[in-house]
């Protein structure tokens, strides 16, 4: 059986009112999202209305990878519920399997500054990838 460390913080409620920044990837970097993009589109928004107390923020859609900013206020449930009825979700509406990496990245967004920075970063992760470096 193999262990995995967990990297969430020990004892903190995931379901505390705030902001949260979510990074999930497709399993092993493919591109699915390029054929599935619309499909994760209408499922991220789906998610959210499953639960109470749960909206998006702002999101980018990459080929191989989803960033998100999700605002709980009294919640329902937890984050990690929310990522995984949403993976859960395109899973079983795409048939691709696995569809995703097993884990998410996620980050407690404690201020109005650090908001703004993850906005901006989330806004211009797309293009910075369709830079090609080697030719530069």
């Amino acid at each position: 059986m193999v262990y995995r460390k967990s990297i969430r913080i020990k004892n903190y409620d995931y379901k505390s009112n705030g902001y949260y920044f979510v990074t999930v990837c497709t399993a092993l970097r493919k591109p699915l999202l390029e054929k599935y993009n619309s499909e994760v589109d209408r499922l991220l928004h789906e998610t959210t209305r499953r639960f109470s107390g749960i909206t998006i923020d702002f999101y980018s859609i990459s080929p191989d990878h989803l960033h998100a900013i999700f605002i709980l206020e009294d919640a329902s449930v937890a984050l990690s519920k929310i990522v995984r009825t949403f993976k859960a979700l395109v899973s079983k509406a795409t048939g691709v399997k696995p569809f995703w990496e097993w884990n998410y990245y996620e980050h407690i967004i404690r201020n109005e500054e650090a908001l703004t920075k993850i906005r901006k970063y989330i806004q211009e992760n797309p293009l910075k990838e369709k830079i090609n470096w080697d030719n530069i």
